[in-house]
């Protein structure tokens, strides 16, 4: 595949590195509306490993040059901080971090079919495979598995629903 090509290009043009969360950790962000703090935290613990001169990111944030300087004041100023929308299609490097994170996330994904069965599909919601798969897992009401980010919006689509107690319930 293309990705894998450039992924495997890249290590001749600079150093690739990452940080992989966990699901419950992009759980955690989300049920306190703190997704972007998240990425803008996570993109600052980079740019602190490896202490670009400059360092360019995709703002999550509507207003890109305020996300640029929550990035910069969290790396504690130590590289100047570009943000853009559209960075990933309009910066080469940014566009090369994408790409990392896709090969990266698909190889996560080979992982857990490996353990799971090919019927976990390609994890995405638009594949109805997956879909089906995660409906499968939650059917029976139990406890969401670790690998299942509780705030992705399939899984909320899908997860079955307890039914709504009546006041006649809790009458003795």
């Amino acid at each position: 595949m293309a990705r894998e090509r450039v992924f495997a290009a890249i290590e001749s043009v600079g150093t690739r590195v990452h940080i992989a969360l966990a699901p419950r950790t992009v759980d955690r962000a989300v049920s306190r509306g703190r997704l972007n703090d998240l990425e803008a935290e996570t993109f600052a613990r980079l740019i602190r490993d490896v202490a670009p001169a400059v360092a360019y990111v995709d703002a999550c944030d509507p207003n890109a040059q305020r996300f640029g300087q929550k990035v910069f004041r969290l790396a504690g100023g130590l590289s100047r901080v570009v943000s853009r929308h559209h960075a990933d299609r309009d910066l080469p490097v940014v566009g090369a971090a994408s790409i990392v994170a896709k090969v990266l996330r698909d190889a996560a994904l080979t992982r857990l079919r490996e353990q799971l069965g090919p019927e976990l599909g390609s994890g995405y919601p638009s594949d109805p495979k997956t879909v089906e798969f995660v409906r499968r897992r939650l059917a029976d009401g139990g406890p969401v598995p670790a690998w299942l980010r509780r705030s992705w919006a399939t899984m909320q689509r899908v997860k079955p629903r307890r039914p709504a107690r009546t006041l006649d319930g809790f009458v003795p």
